[in-house]
């Protein structure tokens, strides 16, 4: 079952996909919708049964649960492989938690084209679970690919005013550094067969040449700079502010929620765990860029007007931690920066979705226009006091885990870099708390907001759901930490074993 459970994490979406835009306006939606649900079942049936597996063996966590390989391009080595660690599957089920909402709240703002904009959006969901489960190397930048075109017609068709500057170096971005990544991975297969005479594309069988390859530190850089800019790490971050204020209120949900994680995701998959050697030299590096990145962007949050801009800096920002936890070379560091990404993704997804029900309301991103708003839309209000406290790191929610748990791991490694990262999150209060009285107090600045009523239900559901996520991340974040341990490339699944 669970071997079969990981194509079926890529089919469905897609098959949900081309029903929506087969159906047309009036069904898209509930297509979309009905095929997010579908996953997210298949996500509890997983998960479920790779609980009772762990228990009945007795391995624990840290392994590999599951394995689906089929030939693909047998002469090259291709294979469609996919593979399930504790790491792939709290992604899979981020990516599940945040893509149901995605459907369910672009379904009242979309009508030009619904079904081929919610043909878009699963594609994109189903590239993300891909590139989350690939264990062949090709296969996985099959899916790194598919994830971001989709993407550029949804921000081109439905983004608003500059969404053509801000595709244009979205594009430029990702596929100039999706080109390095082609080329690295080029150069380890054919590296691995100078030397072992198989031309193969399994990151199982690269990861021994990855080890002793001479010239796997240029290899890693190939790897390193395509994650980096997707995290996005300063200075490749240039294309995140305008990509997000751009995009659909979907798009902006699914882009900081997932989309971001793809790159620490890939840091720790095919940088870390693959080239440990060449990623600890340059670990101090990539350190360095984290804390520039967590104060530099907090300082630019601070600076601005438009609401999604200022959630954009600020996501960049706390996105730095991860960078930290990833490259600390300590487990408490990895373990933070696994729940930093689990953390960051609901409640700047939670942001985006107040964002984008403040502009659709007020017609404005610009928070000189807002204000007192709170006793117009008081149970909406004190949801966004929620996650913007949860965004400045308030102990009991999982944030404050995650940024926790990185700067104990980076404390160990350098004092200095944990004082500045530490300094971070002092601007991360002057923001959050800034937008705050901006939007919802101080005198009313408009009065085109109606008292929210049950039109807007579904909004505070969702919030709702994932305010009660953070909670008991933060307050019981052990079940998480204990199961997203990645495992080594250099332990065979067991459930490849069984298949074979």
């Amino acid at each position: 079952m669970m071997m079969l459970a990981l194509p079926a994490l890529v089919l469905i979406p897609f098959i949900g996909g081309l029903a929506a835009w087969l159906v047309g306006l009036r069904g898209a939606s509930r297509a979309a919708w009905v095929s997010s649900l579908i996953t997210l079942v298949l996500m509890i049936v997983l998960l479920a049964q790779v609980t009772i597996s762990s228990l009945g063996s007795g391995a624990g966590t840290g392994g590999w649960f599951a394995h689906f390989s089929m030939a693909w391009v047998p002469m090259l080595g291709i294979n469609l492989r996919f593979d399930l660690d504790g790491l792939s599957l709290v992604m899979l089920w981020l990516n599940a938690l945040i893509s149901l909402p995605c459907a369910l709240l672009s379904s009242r703002n979309v009508t030009d084209r619904a079904g081929l904009f919610h043909c878009l959006l699963l594609a994109t969901v189903a590239g993300i679970n891909g590139v989350f489960m690939a264990t062949d190397l090709f296969l996985f930048f099959f899916f790194w690919e598919l994830m971001l075109l989709p993407l550029f017609g949804l921000i081109l068709i439905w983004g608003d005013a500059g969404r053509q500057r801000a595709v244009l170096k979205f594009f430029l971005f990702t596929q100039g550094s999706g080109l390095l990544m082609l080329l690295a991975i080029l150069g380890l297969v054919i590296v691995n067969a100078q030397r072992t005479n198989v031309i193969t594309f399994d990151y199982f069988a690269l990861s021994q040449t990855a080890l002793i390859a001479p010239v796997a530190p240029v290899l890693m850089l190939g790897f390193f700079i395509a994650f980096a800019v997707k995290l996005p790490m300063v200075p490749f971050h240039a294309w995140l502010p305008d990509t997000y204020a751009s995009s659909p209120a979907a798009v902006s949900i699914l882009l900081s929620g997932v989309l971001a994680k793809t790159g620490g995701y890939g840091l720790i998959r095919f940088v870390v765990m693959l080239f440990p050697g060449a990623a600890a030299h340059i670990a101090p590096l990539a350190m360095t860029m984290g804390v520039v990145g967590i104060l530099y962007c907090a300082w630019l949050a601070v600076a601005q007007d438009d609401i999604k801009r200022l959630i954009a800096y600020s996501s960049i920002s706390h996105l730095g931690f991860i960078l930290l936890g990833v490259f600390s070379g300590t487990r408490i560091g990895m373990e933070g920066a696994i729940a930093q990404m689990v953390a960051h993704g609901l409640s700047t997804g939670a942001l985006f979705i107040i964002a984008g029900l403040l502009e659709d309301r007020l017609g404005t991103r610009d928070m000189s226009k807002m204000g007192g708003l709170w006793p117009a839309m008081p149970r909406f209000s004190a949801l966004a006091m929620f996650f913007a406290a949860a965004s400045l790191g308030l102990p009991g929610l999982g944030n404050f885990i995650g940024e926790f748990l990185v700067l104990l791991g980076t404390w160990q490694v350098s004092h200095v870099m944990t004082f500045f990262a530490a300094a971070g999150l002092v601007l991360s209060s002057v923001y959050s708390l800034t937008m705050m009285l901006r939007v919802f107090y101080g005198p009313k600045k408009t009065d085109a907001v109606a008292p929210l009523g049950a039109a807007s239900v579904p909004h505070i559901a969702v919030l709702g759901v994932a305010a009660l996520l953070l909670l008991a991340l933060g307050l019981y974040p052990q079940p998480v930490l204990n199961l997203s341990v990645p495992a080594s490339p250099h332990v065979v699944s067991i459930a490849q074993e069984q298949a074979q």
